[in-house]
């Protein structure tokens, strides 16, 4: 299955954080506006999701263009990590 990541950015004293991580299916998939990623169930979906909020939470970006690319980036190389079935 594919999915379309989505995620909020909201600024703070610190700077911009990155939080609410949520996927939806598509059959549409765009790596030019956005961050899609394949995932063979919801639970390894679900999976990704909780791990993004652990490692997006602490971190803080100095504006979106760096929280974006920072979030695909991290997305598209832990899909190249995945061990294939």
């Amino acid at each position: 299955m594919i999915y379309q990541l989505n995620w909020k950015i909201l600024p703070g004293l610190r700077g911009i954080s990155c939080s609410e991580f949520s996927a939806s299916q598509t059959t549409a998939p765009n790596n030019e506006q956005g961050v899609a990623f394949e995932c063979s169930s919801e639970a390894e979906r679900d999976l990704l999701l909780r791990e993004l909020e652990t490692h997006f939470a602490p971190q803080r970006f100095s504006n979106n263009a760096s929280a974006f690319e920072t979030v695909k980036t991290y997305v598209l190389e832990r899909s190249t990590r995945k061990p294939q079935s």
